[in-house]
């Protein structure tokens, strides 16, 4: 009752078609269409230029991503902080309350 029964592999049925053999090939590679392909030239980009303000700008930017993204992370640490202690508060609580009786 409690031996595993393994199911067995079903063997195929009807006609079957025997496995087609593939014959590999040479690959030759040609070199004429190399030739003909024209050098590309890449396009010029325009420079940016990083004046003094600019930078000053990107790094009061940066400084206030980093700010804000902290903040919203300390919250967050701060709701769990308050949720597990009002959690534990409750147990003990309750604790107290079955041990009464």
């Amino acid at each position: 009752m409690f031996r595993p029964k393994v199911p067995t592999m079903p063997q195929p049925t009807g006609l079957t078609t025997p496995p087609v053999v593939v014959e590999p090939t040479t690959v030759t590679p040609d070199t004429s269409a190399s030739a003909s392909i024209p050098a590309t030239t890449t396009p010029n980009r325009s420079v940016v230029p990083l004046t003094p303000g600019a930078v000053l700008a990107l790094v009061g930017g940066g400084t206030a991503v980093v700010l804000v993204v902290g903040a919203v992370l300390v919250s967050m640490l701060l709701a769990v902080a308050l949720t597990a202690t009002s959690l534990a508060v409750c147990a003990v609580a309750i604790r107290s309350v079955v041990a009464r009786r």
